[in-house]
Order: structure tokens, then C-alpha cells, then sequence
């Protein structure tokens, strides 16, 4: 997953908007008849970025969401059913259920619906648990409506529209919480997946680690590499790094399962068996199908035929590739995230659910399964970079995590692909992303991993990856530069939940020691480097023809549904838990924890790249990647808890066990 370089944080303070146990952080400010709406202005909607005005005539959807009856009593109930030793503790609402305590009413409804019809707008659809009111009409309308103007914005490469000035609407509507749609802030959103046209990795590649090395292995080229980088710190100290063994060609089916300590467990039938994994993307592939079954063939897993359905809106097979969608590189997150959950839960039922498009919908596709209860589980490898999201965009969706947790849904989420995003610029702010930041999500961190011959874990060190680039003409390692790692640190939205008390260092939950402690990402972690990602299968284009073929990819797109897959397995064991959180730090005692301790010895890999992508045609690039490497951050691997790794990743049946075991 690739998120865009973090949008400055402006004056937000820890729980201004957001504590974690309630909803009073969008009361709305009066003026006359009309009242705004705190949190509808985004921060990058700017003088400086500001290119033009809107076009009055455009189309415009979007949705007014309304508050939840009970905000409070709400999140007070969804941290009670999934925490051990609660009177409530596994006692999960229905749909139906949470619907009548604490959604919008029918009559909530009602009103907006009337005053929206009335500003010229047609209604659209209304989902079963009220939250929101789907309105479509022009941006003209929308500007009279809200009683604002509209305007272009230049920001992180793109053009997107947005209100100039807080969104108004009738002070007897006191309910509506938030509008999303009206500005573009959703176009941020942005995964990072291979796309069909051809990818390949270029050989030497190592089957399990350390197969393939300087030592043993020539270059395809003739090219004499020596082992490297190196890297010259502000302070001139200069450190050597002695890679040699090159990267492995991708991890797949029992390594990963064997690396985890959970092939007992599969064999045994604790395979995910009765558990339904959603996975949440934009768009379709329309060779999920038999990619996954290819896939399983050549992996010794399961056929995946009959556990595995979509739900996706007419049209999202063909959806053309243009400059603002891009179903062609959300179709490889589909596929990765797929083969995922199947690698580590092959019993498990998969239902793949899509956006119609990846710059609009995620939110009410989330409302989707959570309102429908369409699974236990949902797996998301999306996010945003930082949390300087308008707060009315925020608070409607961690209102549905809050459902979710309630109902006994456990939400997983990818913690991002730019460490702290500041890519060591001291002057940058860091920040981790949401929605992996919700104290309602388990956030999923990234690790570099080497398995052996025989299938077991021989390191796993935190994902930050320095990158050198090999100069042919002068036959050294260039210097090296901080590349991407997995998302980490500490938030300025979301005040300390229960779960992190006691075990998140005062270091790391308060700045500078003294502010109020905070949510730190991420929860856990699993494998997400590239360069040792997992080897996935896709149909993708080449260049003599349209065929299948597999490529190693990473990122915490990969980590959140691997993790997702080996909690399947407990969830067969012990049955609902709601926020996963709970469980998951009760067994950090028996998780593996991520250290620097094998840093030394497994400095990194060697990754070669065809320059085009796909063949020898045009030659090889030669790259060093090292493990490890956030020296040049503000997030770092420690022993115990960390903002790299959280707790930790599963360590075999130890770990599923206490797991499994939770409040029993």
C-alpha cells in the first residue's frame, strides 16, 4: 500500500476530535438559522493551493451522514463486548439490534431528506441502519445548499475540488454529523499494487533465504557486484553494511504457514473452517477466479471454489483505466489480498467486496458489510498518509467501526508504506495514517522475514528499507537513502485506549513526556517488505500476450490480510471478538517479538530488476535493500511494544492458543 506524503497537521490537538468513547467532538456551532459544520473545511483546501473555481454545472453525489442517537453509549458497548471480564463481554448486538439502540431514527431521516428535496437535490439510497442520506445533484446546488462557494485545489499532484468555507446547513437539523462527497479529500486515498501489464522478477532470486548469494551465484549480466551499502549519517559517521545474499523470488503456501508455526494447526483442520473473511478494495478482477484456483494448484492449497463470492456493483469489471480511477492497480490489491487470507486460512470463506470506484465509495461499502454483517472479519490495505483528514469525514466512519466492534466484527487495517511519514526530513511532521490510527481497528504493521529450506522463521526484523543503487561504471554501491517502511507512531487525534495502557511506553504515547498519552500504531505485525514479500499470481499483459504469471510484492497491503487469515484460525477456536485489540495485546507474552537482534547478521537482501519490467531485453538494475534501517525516523524497533511492529507477529500455536483462549 502507498500512501500520499502526509498533509500538515494544523492545530490538532490529542482527543480534540476524537477520543475513542464518544462523540462530542463535532458539536456544531450556531449562526442565526443556520448552523456549521465544524470539521467540513479541509486543511489542503488552502490560498496557496487554491487554482481556480469549480464548475457550477458539474454532477455532485454525496452523503449527510447523521449522528448516532447515542454516541457515547454506543462505543461504551462495543469496548465492553469485546474486552474479557466485562459483564457484557461476547454479548455482540445484530444489525438489527444496534439499529434500534443507537442509529438514526426514521424521522432523522425524514427531515434531511425533506430539506434536501427542497435545495433541488434527488435522494439516493438510504442504507438500514440510517447513517447517511445519498443526495445528488450540481455543485451549484450543493453551493446555494450549504451556503458556500466551491473551488479547484492543486495538492500532492492533483486537482480536487472543495468548499472554500465550513459547510452551513439549517440549525433544526441538528443531527447531520458530517458530508462526505462534497470535496474531494477521498481522492488521497491510494493503494500500491503491481497492475497487469507484465511484472516480473528478475533472476538470481533465492527460493527460501540464503539459497542464493555473492558467493555462490554469478549475475545474469557478468556484472561483478561486491557486498554492500553504505551509508554517511549527518554526522559523517560512515556504516558498512555487508549484504550478500540476494532477495528471495517470494514467499508462498507452506513457508508462510511454517514461518508462522501454524502448519500443525492447518493440517489439523484449525484452517479458518466456518469463518467468513471480507476483504475490502475498489473495483473487481475479472480473473480473481481462476488466478486464486492457479494459484492454489502450484502452492499446494485448497481450490478455493465455494468459499469464495463478490459483491460488486454493474459495471466494475469494465471500468476503463483513466487518471483519476485506477481499477487496474486495485485489481493486483484484490488479487494479493485474496491469496492472502487463503494462504493463512484455507478453510476460510472469502467475500470480496468493491468500491465502485476507489476515490468515493470505501466508506459506504464499509457500512455495507458492517450493517449486513457480511463477515467476521474484514481485511482493508487502504488508508490515508497522516490523520489531517476534515474531521467530518473521520467521525461518520469510526462511527461504523464502532458497529462493527459491537456486532463482533474485527476490523483490520494495513498501518501504511512511509514509516512516519516524514522520510527522514526533520522539519516534516510525523504522523501515522488513518484509518489505521482508529482505536477501533487493529492497525498491521510490516516486517522483513527470512524462512528457511525447512520452512521455519529464521529472522523477522521490522520493515524500513535504506536502498542503494549499484553504479555500473564505477562498480560501487551508491550512498544509502531511506525508500519506505511500514506505518507507525503516535497520533494527534485519538486519546490512549484501554488496551495500549501499560504496555505502550510513556516515550512513545506522549510528546516530549508531558501531553496527554495517545493511540500509537501499529497493534501487530506480519510480513510486508517487497523485497521478502509473498509471491502472488495474476493475469497480467506482457508483451507476447495476456497470461498468468506470478511476481513477490509487499507493502502492509500484504500484512493486513496475512494477519487477518491466521486470526481466522482463532476466530474457529473461540468464536466473535469484536475489536480484535484485547485479545491480541493479552497474548503479546507469547507473540514473537521483533527486535534488532539478528540485524547484524541479515543486513538486507540484493533485489534485481529487469529495467522493463518483464525481461532481459533491456538489461538488469542492481539494488541493495537493507532491513531495519529506520535510523533516519522517529519510529523505532524496541524490545517489547514499538511503533514499528506493535506487539509483535504470531509465534505458532503458543500464540494461537492464548488467542484462541481469550476470556475463556
Amino acid at each position: 500500500m502507498r500512501l500520499l506524503r502526509s498533509i500538515p497537521l494544523v492545530g490538532v490537538a490529542v482527543a480534540a476530535l476524537v477520543t475513542g468513547t464518544g462523540g462530542a467532538g463535532l458539536a456544531a456551532g450556531s449562526s442565526g438559522g443556520n448552523t456549521k459544520l465544524p470539521g467540513s473545511l479541509p486543511t489542503w483546501a488552502t490560498a496557496v493551493h487554491r487554482v481556480g473555481s469549480a464548475n457550477g454545472s458539474q454532477p455532485v453525489g454525496f452523503r449527510v451522514y447523521l449522528r448516532n442517537r447515542d454516541d457515547a453509549g454506543a462505543a461504551a458497548y462495543a469496548r465492553a463486548v469485546s474486552t474479557k471480564g466485562n459483564a457484557l463481554y461476547g454479548k455482540f448486538l445484530t444489525p438489527a439490534q444496534f439499529r434500534s439502540r443507537f442509529s438514526p431514527t426514521a424521522a432523522d431521516v425524514a427531515r434531511v431528506e425533506t430539506w434536501l428535496r427542497g435545495q433541488g437535490f434527488t435522494i439516493g439510497t438510504v442504507p438500514d441502519n440510517n447513517k447517511y442520506v445519498e443526495a445528488i445533484g450540481t455543485v451549484a446546488k450543493a453551493a446555494k445548499a450549504f451556503n458556500t462557494s466551491f473551488a479547484t485545489f492543486r495538492y500532492q499532484g492533483q486537482t480536487m475540488r472543495s468548499n472554500t468555507t465550513a459547510l452551513s446547513v439549517p440549525s433544526s437539523l441538528s443531527g447531520i454529523q458530517g458530508v462526505i462527497g462534497l470535496d474531494e479529500s477521498a481522492n488521497l486515498v491510494h493503494v500500491d499494487a503491481s497492475p497487469p501489464a507484465g511484472f516480473r522478477n528478475a533472476p538470481p532470486c533465492s527460493r527460501y533465504w540464503g539459497q542464493k548469494t555473492l558467493a555462490n551465484t554469478p549475475t545474469p549480466d557478468g556484472t561483478m557486484l561486491t557486498p554492500g551499502p553504505w551509508s554517511n549519517n549527518a554526522a559523517g559517521t560512515v556504516t558498512a553494511y555487508s549484504v550478500t545474499a540476494f532477495a528471495p523470488c517470494g514467499y508462498a503456501g507452506t513457508q508462510l504457514q511454517g514461518a508462522y508455526g501454524l502448519t500443525s494447526a492447518i493440517d489439523s483442520g484449525n484452517d479458518g473452517t466456518g469463518v467468513t473473511v471480507a476483504v475490502i478494495d475498489a473495483y473487481a478482477s475479472s480473473t480473481i477466479v481462476s488466478d486464486v484456483t492457479e494459484y492454489s494448484r502450484r502452492h499446494g492449497l485448497p481450490p478455493i471454489t465455494g468459499h469464495f463470492s463478490q459483491v460488486v456493483a454493474p459495471g466494475t469489471y469494465v471500468r476503463p483505466q483513466n487518471p483519476v480511477q485506477d481499477p487496474e492497480g486495485w485489481s493486483g490489491e484484490e488479487t494479493l489480498d485474496v491469496e492472502a487470507v487463503h494462504t493463512m486460512a484455507p478453510g476460510a470463506d472469502i467475500v470480496y467486496v468493491g468500491a465502485p470506484n476507489n476515490y468515493r465509495d470505501l466508506d459506504a461499502i464499509m457500512n455495507r458489510v458492517v450493517d449486513r454483517h457480511l463477515a467476521d472479519i474484514v481485511t482493508n490495505s487502504y488508508g490515508y498518509a497522516g490523520e489531517a483528514l476534515p474531521p467530518g469525514y473521520i467521525k461518520p466512519q469510526e462511527d461504523t467501526y464502532i458497529q462493527a466492534a459491537a456486532e463482533g466484527i474485527s476490523l483490520f487495517f494495513s498501518s501504511g508504506d512511509s514509516g512516519d511519514e516524514t522520510f527522514g526530513d526533520s522539519s516534516a511532521t510525523p504522523s501515522p495514517d488513518w484509518p489505521a490510527s482508529s482505536p477501533w481497528v487493529t492497525a498491521v504493521g510490516g516486517t522483513s522475514m527470512g524462512v528457511t529450506q525447512g520452512n521455519t522463521r529464521l529472522f523477522e526484523l521490522g520493515w524500513q528499507s535504506g536502498t542503494s543503487t549499484w553504479d555500473k561504471k564505477t562498480s560501487t554501491w551508491g550512498p544509502l537513502s531511506y525508500l519506505y517502511g511500514g506505518g507507525g507512531g503516535t497520533s494527534r487525534l485519538f486519546a490512549q485506549p484501554s488496551y495500549q495502557a501499560g504496555v505502550v511506553p510513556n516515550s512513545i504515547a506522549t510528546y516530549n513526556g508531558t501531553a496527554p498519552a495517545a493511540r500509537v500504531v501499529p497493534d501487530v505485525s506480519a510480513l510486508g517488505d517487497p523485497n521478502t514479500g509473498m509471491l502472488v499470481g495474476q493475469t497480467q499483459r506482457f508483451s507476447n500476450g495476456t497470461y498468468y504469471d506470478e511476481y513477490r510484492i509487499g507493502g502492509t497491503s500484504l500484512s493486513s490480510p496475512l494477519y487477518a487469515g491466521m486470526f481466522a484460525l482463532a476466530v474457529q477456536n473461540h468464536g466473535s471478538y469484536g475489536l480484535a485489540n484485547p485479545a491480541l495485546y493479552a497474548a503479546r507474552s507469547v507473540s514473537y517479538d521483533v527486535t534488532k537482534t539478528l540485524r547484524s547478521t541479515y543486513p538486507g537482501a540484493i533485489r534485481v530488476n529487469f529495467v522493463n519490467s518483464e525481461n532481459a531485453d533491456d538489461g538488469y538494475t542492481y539494488l541493495t535493500r537493507t532491513f531495519d534501517w529506520d535510523e533516519p525516523l522517529t519510529i523505532h524497533v524496541r524490545p517489547g511494544y514499538d511503533d514499528v511492529t506493535g506487539v509483535g507477529s504470531p509465534a505458532g500455536s503458543a500464540w494461537l492458543n492464548a488467542v484462541s483462549s481469550y476470556g475463556g
